[in-house]
């Protein structure tokens, strides 16, 4: 999935702005990843629930977990490329995504005041992926 962290990484620099999914003007975590999927696919990614942007946000339903699992696949092992899934305060909803980089070292995710970064994956952030997931191949890759 090397074309996805290409992908990532050519967002680097883009301001934070929620609900935004558009490179250089602006995205929150969930923009960045339908702009890699509109990049990668060559078309619109599927309705992925929106969420609310505060981080502690507690409900009955993961709808965002639920959402990325109609449309991305379960990963088995650690590698890059992979979307994550973090839970940022123990019992709130997961709702932060980022994609993991440099051989598990690092991921590429959206900050409020640095807008889109790639930074350390830190045993901190480890900690709170919930969820791993692979982007499906494209058509041509399944051919």
């Amino acid at each position: 999935m090397g074309d996805v962290v290409a992908l990532a990484r050519a967002w680097i620099g883009t301001p934070y702005h929620h609900r935004a999914s558009t490179q250089g003007a602006g995205a929150d975590c969930l923009g960045l990843i339908l702009g890699i999927w509109r990049a990668h696919y060559g078309r619109a990614a599927p309705p992925i629930p929106d969420y609310a942007p505060h981080w502690s946000e507690t409900g009955p339903e993961e709808q965002l977990w639920q959402g990325l699992a109609r449309h991305f696949l379960p990963a088995h092992a650690p590698a890059d490329g992979q979307l994550l899934l973090f839970r940022l305060q123990p019992r709130a909803l997961a709702k932060h995504l980022g994609i993991q980089t440099r051989a598990g070292r690092g991921f590429i995710h959206t900050c409020p005041r640095a807008g889109v970064v790639e930074a350390p994956l830190s045993a901190p952030w480890a900690r709170r992926i919930v969820a791993r997931f692979d982007f499906p191949p494209r058509m041509t890759e399944m051919e």
